[in-house]
């Protein structure tokens, strides 16, 4: 299983490119965060500066970007399960107002897993420890070869058949 924490990849499925808005290195216009899972604290994490681009408020992040980020720590988690899981719902709290170009942390971890659901919690933090934002969310697993089939390519379809074989 990989851990690493890069794109939406899993023993059973591999995206041929990832365009993931937030995560996705194939994606120009998008966030392109990083994530390394710590093994010992059972945590993905990840480390990044906001650009002015994805201002609210002045000099602070947009509410939209700040659950974006918590929502893609959060999503990397269910790589523990080796599982592709879609987000069904999820809560932020917006504890302080995140700065723009400003060493940040974000960590994600499971809470809980009962069948194809699984809860995970994200936060948001300044260099000196605060939590900015916070989050809980739940994921339902699926089926990415269903529910993805019309999204890939015959050639990535054949790939994706001998690497599940292996």
């Amino acid at each position: 299983m990989s851990k690493s924490g890069q794109g939406h990849d899993t023993p059973q499925y591999r995206a041929p490119r990832n365009h993931c808005f937030g995560c996705g290195q194939d994606n120009p216009e998008g966030m392109r965060l990083r994530f390394r899972f710590d093994e010992g604290r059972k945590r993905f994490v990840g480390r990044f500066r906001i650009a002015k681009k994805y201002q609210g408020p002045p000099g602070h992040v947009h509410g939209g970007i700040i659950a974006t980020i918590l929502d893609e720590a959060m999503g990397k988690v269910n790589k523990l399960r080796s599982v592709i899981a879609l987000t069904r719902s999820m809560e932020v709290e917006y504890l302080k107002p995140v700065p723009l170009g400003k060493p940040l942390v974000v960590e994600g971890w499971e809470v809980r897993v009962r069948g194809r659901r699984h809860s995970n919690a994200a936060e948001i933090r300044n260099e000196a420890g605060d939590v900015l934002a916070r989050s809980k969310g739940l994921f339902i697993a699926i089926d990415p070869h269903a529910m993805f089939a019309r999204h890939i390519s015959r050639n990535s379809r054949r790939d994706f058949l001998v690497n599940k074989a292996r």
